[in-house]
């Protein structure tokens, strides 16, 4: 019980002490350090001292009950008030008086309930009554900002204007909501300087400023996002349909947003990809040169002879539709292999006339007919057996697999369908995903930062 009673005593002593810091009392035991204190002082002075102060309260409603002494310079001060900012400042009228020496507070702050609601109720009818006086001067004055905010948000629908400034439609309509804003603070300075409170105007861009960049530090991924965009639209890495392929992700470009760049794969999927990744990504344009090469391997027999299967890929491609004769393929040979040469075939295609992938499959097609025609053997892969007990175990499933496979006669040869076969062999461009892209855009009218009169990354 002792040691809770000296907590107790310790703790009052502690808080006293945090009061007076957050208060800005000076404690009584302290003597002020900025003053001289004089050695003429006399019951005259401290008269003079008692009657100005008098004066003083006499005038103010709050402070008029309060009792004054002064001995030697010394002004204590004594009775009951309403609230301690009233204490606070008796105080300070006590200690601005010439001669004091140093005050002792022995006022006391009424708790009673009956004269705090009489205090509350005071300060509310004053509240209201300055806001009634000052009612047609505040109208006025949110009048003010809501007329600069429409005639700013009327100026930034003039896009017109705004893109006789920037070309790029982005640009523009940045450009017309930074008017709005800056309208808007206009009128907001114009008000506060209409109600005498330019005080407030530091208070509120301090406020402002802490606000931004806290938000900022929330909302980072889509400021990044948004910078990133405006950067896009300056210099386009690619156009509407572009066939692209943004770190793996390939399809075509069907629009730029403010927030992201949306893909339309070869499956018909849409890929979102946020413009931050975009404009820090390695793009490939497939689309903004025409012609594209492909390429593709064939292993011959080592026993061949490599200049014959070479001159045979490279005129059994001169005869197919859709490769380029200017530039010209090329076979060369790519490796040594364990039991064959591989060469590698390279050609090229027009997209914007004929399919990519349809071109290589009959690139591909071909050169194997020719090859078995000439008799140019493309080997299969030799497989090494070793028997125990009469039964084969080299390469498990795959060795029995291979001794069933032999037991079966091949297959009757099935007669092609000249229809089916047709389309095999059309070449022709494939413009499914251009198509379906070109339908959602007419579709949803959505906005796209791509603009063919931008200028373009090359």
């Amino acid at each position: 019980m002792v040691l809770f009673c000296w907590l107790a005593v310790c703790g009052s002593a502690a808080a006293d002490e945090i009061t007076d810091l957050l208060t800005g009392k000076v404690s009584e035991s302290q003597p002020p350090i900025d003053r001289v204190i004089s050695t003429g002082a006399s019951a005259q002075q401290d008269r003079k001292i008692r009657q100005r102060l008098g004066e003083i309260f006499a005038e103010l409603d709050t402070l008029k009950d309060v009792g004054i002494k002064v001995n030697g310079g010394v002004v204590t001060l004594t009775g009951e008030i309403g609230s301690a900012a009233v204490e606070e400042r008796a105080i300070a009228f006590a200690r601005q008086v010439e001669g004091v020496v140093e005050v002792k507070n022995q006022l006391t702050v009424s708790r009673d309930l009956a004269t705090r609601l009489r205090n509350t109720w005071q300060k509310i009818v004053a509240f209201g009554e300055s806001i009634a006086v000052s009612a047609p001067l505040l109208l006025f004055a949110i009048f003010i900002v809501v007329l600069f905010s429409w005639a700013g948000g009327w100026l930034s629908r003039r896009q017109s204007l705004y893109r006789r400034i920037s070309p790029n439609l982005f640009i523009a309509h940045l450009l017309g909501q930074f008017t709005q804003m800056l309208f808007f603070l206009l009128g907001l300075v114009v008000a506060l300087v209409l109600l005498d409170a330019t005080a407030l105007i530091g208070t509120i861009l301090g406020a402002a400023g802490i606000i931004g960049l806290a938000v900022g530090f929330a909302v980072r991924d889509t400021v990044e996002n948004y910078i990133a965009s405006i950067l896009l639209s300056l210099r386009n890495p690619f156009e509407v349909n572009d066939f692209v392929n943004i770190d793996g992700h390939e399809g075509n470009v069907v629009r730029l947003t403010s927030r992201a760049t949306i893909l339309l794969s070869p499956d018909g999927n849409h890929i979102r990809i946020p413009n931050a990744a975009v404009f820090k990504a390695v793009i490939t344009n497939f689309t903004r040169h025409p012609e594209r090469r492909f390429s593709f391997d064939v292993g011959v027999d080592t026993d061949q002879d490599l200049l014959v299967a070479q001159a045979l890929a490279l005129k059994t491609l001169s005869t197919i539709t859709g490769v380029e004769a200017d530039p010209k393929p090329m076979a060369i040979v790519e490796a040594l292999g364990d039991s064959n040469v591989l060469l590698r075939i390279f050609a090229w295609v027009d997209q914007r006339k004929f399919s990519f992938a349809k071109v290589r499959s009959e690139a591909i097609r071909a050169v194997k007919t020719a090859f078995d025609d000439a008799g140019i053997v493309m080997p299969e892969p030799i497989y090494k057996l070793r028997f125990t007990d009469g039964l084969p175990t080299a390469a498990g499933s795959s060795a029995n697999a291979t001794l069933s496979e032999t037991t079966h006669q091949a297959p009757e040869p099935v007669a092609p369908d000249r229809q089916n076969v047709a389309e095999v062999q059309d070449v022709s461009a494939d413009r499914t995903i251009e198509e379906k892209v070109e339908e959602e855009e007419a579709m949803r009218g959505e906005e796209n930062l791509l603009d063919a009169s931008n200028p373009k990354e090359m």
